[in-house]
Order: structure tokens, then C-alpha cells, then sequence
């Protein structure tokens, strides 16, 4: 998936609505969901565009990167 305009620097972008954070680089994410993101304009970045860091600040991964983790570590 291409990163949106304005975040092609940032891997990680969060919904500040529910509070997920999204993958921008996982092949699996629905890029629906991505684009409904920037139209709505709640979203965040993190700095350091880490997971870490996204989850010092409240946010869960979407579903989407813990299947990635978790296929990771078989």
C-alpha cells in the first residue's frame, strides 16, 4: 500500500477516534480503512514513528499487525 500524502515518512498512523494504531507498510491492510482515516482528519503520527511509541501513548495495534507479529514468531 502507498503511504498517504503528507505521511510518506511515517510507517506508524494512529486513529485518534478509537485509539488504533495502523501499519502503513503491511500488505494486508485494507487501505479503506486508511483513506476513511485521512478523510476524516483524527489521525496522528508518532515521533519516533515506532509501535513502542504508539503504545506509550495509549494506542493498540490493529488486528493486522498482531497477526503479523504473531506469524513472526512461529
Amino acid at each position: 500500500m502507498s503511504r498517504p500524502i503528507r505521511f510518506e515518512e511515517f510507517q506508524f498512523v494512529g486513529d485518534k477516534r478509537s485509539q488504533i494504531v495502523y501499519d502503513l507498510d503491511l500488505p494486508g491492510l485494507d487501505k479503506a480503512i486508511i483513506d476513511e482515516l485521512m478523510e476524516s482528519e483524527r489521525f496522528i503520527c508518532f515521533g519516533p514513528d515506532t509501535l513502542n511509541e504508539a503504545r506509550n501513548r495509549g494506542y493498540k495495534p490493529h488486528s493486522s499487525i498482531r497477526e503479523a507479529q504473531d506469524s513472526e514468531s512461529l
